[in-house]
């Protein structure tokens, strides 16, 4: 067993239509393989999916409750404060529920936050402490 991975993210969603649209308003390109219960994205060696709500339960064998959402975030760091500032403006236009405005935070970077439709939180951060490759993939602090 490799430790210290994770291959897939799956959300819960009640509209998967509405989800499809929304993570397509934020730039997301749709991998093969999805159906009316279950959308895929290809992030970077793992795979996002959006799974509808009664399709999860059923997978997973029990009900979720409506608490279950939003009780973690997820986030997309950048390699600029500008670029987080143009990445909030993209989901706020795309549909996203304004959480706080990116600006400077304690730890010493740059981060706001938004809600997708289902309540989902993303941050979107700046951390200067952090290098990217070309693929957006963390490679080592600075």
């Amino acid at each position: 067993m490799i430790p210290q991975r994770i291959t897939m993210i799956t959300l819960a969603v009640s509209d998967l239509e509405a989800s499809r649209k929304f993570y397509a308003g934020l730039g997301w390109v749709e991998a093969e393989g999805g159906n009316d219960t279950i959308a895929f994205y290809k992030i970077a060696g793992q795979f996002f999916s959006l799974y509808t709500r009664d399709a999860l339960a059923k997978d997973i064998g029990q009900s979720i409750p409506e608490q279950a959402t939003g009780a973690i975030t997820l986030a997309t760091n950048y390699g600029s404060r500008d670029a987080v500032d143009q990445a909030y403006v993209v989901a706020i236009a795309a549909g996203a529920r304004q959480i706080t405005k990116p600006s400077e935070v304690f730890w010493g970077g740059y981060s706001g936050n938004f809600a997708d439709p289902d309540g989902h939180m993303w941050e979107i951060a700046h951390n200067p402490f952090w290098n990217f490759d070309d693929n957006g993939q963390i490679i080592d602090d600075a």
